[in-house]
């Protein structure tokens, strides 16, 4: 089964396929004309905007997912916007970094909020997943993207960036969401 994932995002795309490896489902791009307007309040309200424009684009069941980085020390920021926090990914580490450089709360979390909805965007299921840890003073690791290498996953002494794609995929907010999806679909 095919399924379009509403992302340009293709190291997203690669992502939920590993994690979804082993079943019957294919995630693919949207076909040229997806360009969502990114405006709602919450991750599960901007996840529901892009699932609805990749179905109408596609004319197939679509996946959404919405997610980014909440810090506690900035009451939640920068959240819904993390994608958005500076120009480029490097930009985006060096402000936070710069933001938390004499903060002693470090706490964080990766929070994914995924909506399928059907070829005409009625919503079939919704659901979040998190990944709690905290903010690292400085980079390390090269896998992974975005934030990964500033965010040391809860209860180990490694950054997102630090672990395999396998490990990652295990703890990620995305492969918890993802996960959760997979056993909808099973189910239904």
């Amino acid at each position: 089964m095919k399924i379009v994932f509403a992302t340009g995002n293709v190291h997203k795309l690669q992502e939920i396929n590993e994690i979804a490896q082993g079943t019957d489902i294919e995630f693919v791009l949207p076909p040229d004309g997806f360009d969502p307007m990114e405006n709602g309040e919450t991750f599960e309200e901007n996840s529901l905007i892009k699932a609805r424009e990749a179905a109408r684009v596609s004319e197939m069941i679509s996946l959404a997912d919405d997610s980014g980085l909440c810090v506690e020390a900035l009451d939640g920021a920068p959240g819904i916007h993390s994608a958005r926090y500076a120009d480029t990914a490097q930009a985006r580490i060096d402000k936070l970094l710069g933001v938390l450089k004499d903060e002693k709360n470090r706490k964080a979390k990766f929070v994914c909020a995924m909506t399928l909805v059907d070829k005409d965007g009625n919503i079939l299921f919704q659901t979040r997943g998190e990944c709690h840890g905290e903010i690292a003073y400085s980079q390390s690791g090269t896998n992974g993207f975005g934030y990964d290498p500033i965010f040391l996953v809860e209860n180990t002494s490694r950054s997102m960036a630090e672990m395999s794609e396998d490990e990652k995929n295990e703890v990620s907010h995305r492969g918890r969401a993802l996960r959760k999806v997979l056993e909808y679909l099973n189910n239904n």
